[in-house]
């Protein structure tokens, strides 16, 4: 009998299971651009959990092994900025970013809290030749919103979808 993936709150205990997951998945992205010093390789610990704890996260188990995860935050303009989108190598192109993706979105479209606004938008942004990221970002309602040349390497592509 198979494990099914199951999707859940990330919470301070998966911090080091999701700073693992994400340096083993930055790595191709460090490989595509010719830089290992973009922020997911080089953060700590510590920014991780901060991000944790300023935001909301996700986790995808396969059994007790976190194998995808992905952070979001909510400004106060009604924004929310999805970040690390992240998926072990060995689980892509099952469905899973797409998942988590919809997870976030839920999370916020509704009112979370009296106080807290419902979101008006979601924003994400990637590397202009991540082509899997990209396509997966325009199947799910994203359109590119501004790019930003961070570099001869690297142009980094906004994308957004108002929330329903």
């Amino acid at each position: 009998m198979g494990l099914s993936v199951t999707i859940s709150a990330a919470d301070a205990q998966d911090a080091e299971h999701i700073l693992k997951l994400q340096y083993l998945c930055y790595q191709s992205e460090a490989e595509l651009y010719g830089d290992w010093s973009i922020e997911p390789l080089t953060q700590s610990l510590d920014a991780l959990r901060a991000e944790l704890d300023e935001g909301y996260g996700l986790v995808a188990r396969l059994g007790d092994e976190v194998v995808a995860s992905v952070r979001a935050r909510l400004d106060e303009d009604g924004t929310v900025r999805i970040a690390k989108l992240i998926v072990h190598p060995r689980m892509q192109r099952h469905g899973l970013g797409g998942r988590l993706l919809d997870g976030i979105e839920r999370h916020f479209a509704a009112e979370t809290a009296p106080a807290e606004p419902a979101a008006k938008r979601f924003q994400l942004f990637t590397g202009h030749r991540s082509e899997g990221n990209l396509r997966l970002y325009r199947s799910k309602g994203y359109a590119q919103v501004a790019a930003r040349e961070l570099g001869p390497k690297l142009t980094l592509v906004t994308l957004e979808k108002d929330a329903a």
